[in-house]
Order: C-alpha cells, then sequence, then structure tokens
C-alpha cells in the first residue's frame, strides 16, 4: 500500500509554531539515547522523589485520557487537559482514539508528535506517554503500516513476524513521542461469546500465545535506542469471559487449577521476558478472591499473586478507571484508593484525576494509605521514566518521523502477516481459487453506513474482475431494504460474502448486527453457494454453519482485505491454521491448503 507523505495544514501550521521551541529545547532526539535497560540501576529515583510533594507524588500515579491532535487553544476539552499537565503535575497521558459516527479517527503522525513535544514541554516533570499499539502504531495514528490484529500472527504461526511486530511497533511509538505500549494483549481466548477480546488475543492455545507473547516482548526491547515500556494485559486473564467489562464487571468463573495452567501462563512468560508493566482487569475471579472484588481492586490477585507468587516487580497499571466494570461500582476517589491498596502503581484514565488525587491524600492523612506505599509506586514510575530516557531528553525529532514510519519493509511485513494467516475452514464447492468471473457476486456486509469497510476489498477483486458486481449491506438498514439486495444476487452463481465485525469497547457482542443476519441467513440458504469470509470476529460460522465455503483472515485491517481479496483470486497460497477452536466446526490447527492458481493447473481465474 502507499502512505501519502503529505501532511495536512493543521499539523503543518502545528509544526511551525513549535519546531523552534522544540529544537532550542532539545536538539537530541529522545530516540537517540541510550536507554537503561529493566534491569539497569534507577540509583537517581530517590533524588527525584525528594523533590515532589505528596500532591505531586500521588498526581505522578495517574494517567490521563489524551488524544493525537492539536486543538486551538481556548476548546474547552484541551483546557482541561493542559490544567491537568501543568497545574496537578499528572505523570502522564495516553493517546486515545476519538470517535466519529461509530470509527476511530486515527492522528497524524506529525501533528500527534509536535503535540506530544509541547505537552512534555508545558510538563513540570517528564511524561509518560502511552497509547494501545497492539497492532502498531495503526491502531492510532495515519499512515503507518497497517499490522492486522495479533490473532492473525496467531493463524500464520510466524514467531519471526511477532517478534518484528513488537520492534516495529517500539520504532514507531518512539518516533512518535510514545513511550509505553499497551500491549501485547496476553489473554487467552478460550471463549467464542467474548465481546471484547476475540481477535485481541493470539489465540486459544495458551503456551502459543505464551510463546508470541515473549517474541513480541523481546522484540519491543530489542533496539535500546528505540526501547519502549510494554504492558501485558489483562491480569489475570480476560480470555475466558462472556462480557465486556467496559459496560458491566466481568467474571471469571474457572477454578484456580485451570487459571495457573492457562490463563496465567502467558502472564508468567511475560515477566520471564522483561515486561516492563502489566495490565490489571476489570473482572472478577471467585477462585482467586471470594469478595468476588474486581482483580483492579483485589489484594488477593495484585498483591498476594502478581507480586508476592510471580514475583512481578514492573509496573501494576489499572485498565482505565472510567470503565464500568470500575466505575459502575464505585466512586472514581473510592476506586482510586481501592486500587493502590490492592497493589497498582499506575491509575489509568480516571474521569475525575483530581478527585482521585484528593481521595489518595485523604486516605493517607487518615492512616489508610502509609506514604511508604505511595513512594514504592512513584519510585517504579520514576523509574520506568528513567528507563526511556526522559530525564536526559522529552521530546522528539520531527524531522525524523518520516524516516521511521514511512518504512517499505514494515508494510511488507504486515502485508506478508496477513496473506499468510488467511485459513480456509471448510470449501465444500471449491470456491477458492474463484473458479470462474463468470457469475461471480461480492457482497459486503458493514456494520454502519458510514464505514469504507470492504472498498479495498471490492477494489481488488475489481482489478482482475472489472465486472464483478458488488452488493453493499449494512447494520441500519431496514429489513425491507437488505431482502431487496439480497433478491437483486438472484442472478448469481457463487457469491463471496465479507462480513465485518469489529471487537469495539462498549459494543457488547461480535454478533452481525441489525438486519445483517437474517441477510445473511436468506444468502446461505438461497440457490447459490455462498462463500463467507469473516473479516473480525472468526467464530461468525456458529451462526452461519450452512455456507459452502468459510475463511477467516482474522482481522478488519485493510491489508486482511487485501489478503481475502488475493486468496478469492488465487494469487496467493492459502495455509493459515485456526489458532482458536469453533464448537462443533472447527479445532485448533485446522485450515485446509490451497495453492496460488500459478502453481496449479486447475481451473483458476484467467
Amino acid at each position: 500500500m502507499l502512505r501519502s507523505k503529505r501532511l495536512s495544514l493543521l499539523s503543518v501550521a502545528s509544526a511551525l509554531l513549535l519546531l523552534f521551541n522544540s529544537r532550542l529545547i532539545s536538539s537530541t532526539p529522545a530516540s537517540s539515547s541510550r536507554p537503561a535497560t529493566a534491569k539497569s540501576s534507577v540509583s537517581g529515583s530517590p533524588s527525584l522523589l525528594r523533590a515532589l510533594s505528596l500532591h505531586d507524588r500521588i498526581a505522578q500515579l495517574i494517567i490521563v485520557r489524551g488524544y493525537g491532535d492539536y486543538p486551538p487553544s481556548d476548546n474547552a476539552e484541551y483546557q482541561k487537559f493542559r490544567h491537568w499537565i501543568r497545574d496537578v503535575h499528572v505523570g502522564g497521558f495516553i493517546v486515545a482514539g476519538r470517535i466519529r459516527n461509530g470509527n476511530v479517527i486515527p492522528a497524524q503522525p506529525f501533528e500527534m508528535a509536535v503535540f506530544i513535544n509541547h505537552t512534555q514541554q508545558e510538563a513540570r516533570t517528564p511524561l509518560l506517554v502511552g497509547s494501545d499499539f497492539e497492532r502498531g502504531a495503526s491502531m492510532r495514528v495515519a499512515e503507518t503500516a497497517r499490522f492486522p490484529y495479533l490473532m492473525a500472527f496467531g493463524a500464520a504461526h510466524d514467531l519471526a513476524a511477532t517478534r518484528e511486530l513488537g520492534a516495529a511497533t517500539a520504532r514507531e511509538a518512539r518516533a512518535l513521542g510514545v513511550n509505553w505500549v499497551f500491549a501485547p494483549d496476553a489473554d487467552v481466548n478460550n471463549n467464542p461469546d467474548n465481546p471484547i477480546i476475540n481477535v485481541r488475543s493470539f489465540g486459544e492455545d495458551p503456551q502459543t500465545v505464551s510463546d508470541a507473547v515473549s517474541a513480541f516482548i523481546d522484540g519491543a526491547h530489542s533496539d535500546l535506542k528505540s526501547y519502549v515500556l510494554v504492558s501485558a494485559k489483562h491480569f489475570p486473564g480476560h480470555g475466558d469471559t462472556a462480557e465486556d467489562s467496559h459496560l458491566q464487571l466481568a467474571v471469571l468463573s474457572q477454578p484456580k487449577q485451570r487459571i495457573e495452567s492457562v490463563e496465567l501462563l502467558p502472564f508468567r512468560a511475560a515477566i520471564q521476558h522483561g515486561a516492563d508493566s502489566i495490565m490489571t482487569a476489570h473482572l472478577a475471579v471467585p477462585a482467586l478472591d471470594a469478595a468476588n472484588l474486581p482483580a483492579t481492586l483485589s489484594q488477593n490477585i495484585l498483591t498476594g499473586l502478581l507480586r508476592d507468587e510471580l514475583g512481578f516487580k514492573g509496573i501494576i497499571v489499572t485498565d482505565a478507571l472510567e470503565m464500568q466494570g470500575i466505575a459502575g461500582l464505585y466512586s472514581q476517589g473510592e476506586a482510586a484508593v481501592r486500587s493502590i491498596e490492592a497493589g497498582a502503581d499506575v491509575l489509568l484514565m480516571p474521569t475525575d484525576p483530581e478527585a482521585c488525587i484528593r481521595a489518595v491524600m485523604s486516605a493517607v492523612e487518615s492512616g489508610r494509605l502509609s506514604r511508604k506505599r505511595i513512594d514504592a509506586s512513584v519510585v517504579r514510575v520514576l523509574a520506568a521514566k528513567q528507563r526511556v530516557g526522559l530525564f536526559r531528553s522529552r521530546t522528539v525529532d520531527l524531522n525524523a518521523i518520516s524516516d521511521e514510519i514511512e518504512d517499505r519493509r514494515l508494510d511488507n511485513l504486515a502485508q506478508t502477516v496477513a496473506d499468510r494467516a488467511v485459513t480456509l475452514v471448510k470449501d465444500e464447492k471449491h470456491l477458492f481459487p474463484m473458479p470462474s468471473p463468470d457469475g461471480s457476486c461480492l457482497a459486503i456486509m458493514s456494520e454502519d453506513e458510514f464505514s469504507t469497510r470492504g472498498q479495498m476489498l471490492a477494489d481488488e477483486l475489481k482489478r482482475h474482475v472489472p465486472n464483478l458486481p458488488v452488493y453493499v449491506a449494512h447494520s441500519s438498514m431496514p429489513g425491507d431494504l437488505l431482502a431487496a439486495i439480497a433478491a437483486q444476487t438472484a442472478a448469481c452463481q457463487r457469491i463471496y460474502a465479507a462480513g465485518f465485525v469489529t471487537v469495539a469497547a462498549g459494543r457488547g457482542n461480535v454478533a452481525l448486527e441489525g438486519g445483517l443476519n437474517t441477510f445473511l441467513k436468506s444468502l446461505e440458504h438461497g440457490p447459490a453457494p455462498v462463500a463467507l469470509i469473516s473479516l473480525g470476529n472468526p467464530y461468525l460460522l456458529r451462526d452461519f454453519p450452512d455456507v459452502a465455503a468459510y475463511a477467516a483472515t482474522f482481522s478488519t485491517a485493510a491489508t486482511s482485505e487485501i489478503a481475502a481479496a488475493k486468496a478469492i483470486l488465487g494469487e496467493i497460497a492459502i495455509g493459515g491454521k485456526m489458532p482458536v477452536s469453533i464448537p462443533g466446526l472447527a479445532k485448533i490447527g485446522d485450515g485446509l491448503d490451497v495453492p496460488a492458481k500459478n502453481m496449479t493447473a486447475s481451473n483458476g481465474v484467467k
């Protein structure tokens, strides 16, 4: 794929305003400093600690929500954010994604780096800047390599590629000014109804997930010049839940022995491979805490299990405190105090950081929390800031951004993994590769009317089959319109149906929404054989077991759309293997091997 190097007018304007100041403050980019490794001395932390008041020590434990765009100075949201940085002295911020029409709007890389530089300049103490770069910077930033979801790496069965993903993520992050990556996902997704982990996990087998988590961390830590803090999540394991903790408290209702052998295995591996931090889960685990407290607030789980039993010495960071798995149970201040009591060091994304600081200060003054307990967490935070070189240089070189993120090798890696991830579970009518362009049709099932998903797939197919009929259905369409679109496929001899199901916070499920389920059912039981291609949730076959063929890409990324088109056309061999099982339909390791069209004399598309 090609990514334009042209910067938006806003990016350029922002850059010109701040480039001079940023260079005055630091002529040496942070990425050029050689950060200490996780095991290196952090002897400077005590002196740094002594310079902080109790208020500022507690503030260092808070990571607030921020964005990667550059708003005008009179923007109310920005003024509040700036107040938290300049006056409250919080420890850092997370670059979250803005949502518009249900879609995440990626930040522009240059604009984002300028904004981070400016924010670092305004902070009294250098800031930890985090982001959920689970699939590289492309999860939040435009013009970066479009890596597929982690489950695609699991399907591709390529640990070397996973290690490269870790290294690439670190380079992209540090080039943009992000020094803390909330990845990799260490959850073992063994519940097909899990609405929030799903393709974010490497798979269902705990050892396979452990190996992939280890490879990602090793890659992220492989180059000291781009060393980035990583965070394995969501402890003690969010993969076997049927609830979205953004909406409610989830429950892991497995016995301790099962949790030890499955959920905890990847976290043990993450600790052994030097994970800098571990993120908690807002889920109750009755086998580990009879009080049914969220793990984020459980001393048994965070201190007893993670610290004492597993021996983790790094930062324990909460999942977002704004999520209903916590916010629905306690006020922000009480949740903050309880999290620290349980053993957490960093409070992520509270809705009211000042209320959290006040509550923790009151807890210290009343004796509920000790100053020693606060200082232990602050030292870990300051040590992490030292580790990524923030006390040597807190800004990044804006001139070097394109060199790091405009890397053709990363594009090739992303596409190669997406290609190798395509897994063909069944093909009763030999629809892969497309036997003939004549009579072939494409049906795209999109999640909403504003989505552009499926456009890349259609464009790639039409490059080779210009007259390919394409039918687009989305979840907000009324039933009679969807029925009319289904009726238009009557002339099709075979239908390639692409179903997009995104794993998203607050969605609550991973099924086709609206009338799309009924729409696809009508195609499934119609006269033409249907090849269902799942772009996202790999368990979609459970709802449509009678389709003639089923392929999974394990990702909604553009690279996965391209891979799906190549697989349909026979341009690539299909060799992915299931990293998860589909109850009654597919086992881990299943997947048909189909050679590329030019490797066989069978009837392929001309």
